[in-house]
C-alpha cells in the first residue's frame, strides 16, 4: 500500500519515467483500515504522529446508549442494520460513525468513531 508523493510515480506524456525529488514521509504512508464488528471486545493500541496513541476496537458487543433524558445505558448490540458509509460495510456488519445498530433497547445511531476512539457511543432513534 504505497502512496505516491505528489503523484510523481506516473509516467511523462512522452512515456518517460518520473523520479520523485524526495522519499515518502512516515505520515504520508497509508495503513490498513480498522474495521470493528460485533463480538467479544478486542482493542488494540497503536502509536500515531506526535508520539500519541490511538485505542482502536477490533470487535465489541456493547454500546453506550444515550436515551435522550441525560441518561446513558450500556446495552448489548444485536446486529448492524445499516451503514451509510459503504454497502460492503453494511453486508459485513462493520461499525463506523453513522451506522444504525439494533440493540436490546431499540434502534440507535453511532456518534463516536470506534476505529479511532476505542468506544462505541450511540443515541437512541425515535420510531
Amino acid at each position: 500500500m504505497r502512496k505516491s508523493v505528489e503523484n510523481l510515480a506516473t509516467s511523462k506524456i512522452t512515456g518517460g519515467r518520473r523520479h520523485p525529488l524526495r522519499i515518502r514521509r512516515k505520515y504520508e504512508t497509508d495503513r490498513y483500515p480498522n474495521e470493528p464488528n460485533t463480538g467479544a471486545q478486542i482493542t488494540i493500541t497503536r502509536r500515531v504522529r506526535g508520539n500519541n496513541y490511538k485505542t482502536a476496537l477490533k470487535s465489541i458487543d456493547f454500546v453506550n446508549l444515550s436515551t435522550g433524558d441525560a441518561k446513558v445505558k450500556k446495552t448489548k448490540i444485536l446486529k448492524v442494520l445499516d451503514n451509510a458509509t459503504n454497502n460492503d460495510y453494511k453486508r459485513r456488519g462493520i461499525i463506523t460513525k453513522g451506522a444504525i445498530l439494533e440493540t436490546e433497547e431499540g434502534k440507535c445511531k453511532v456518534v463516536s468513531k470506534p476505529g479511532q476512539n476505542g468506544i462505541v457511543n450511540a443515541i437512541l432513534l425515535k420510531e
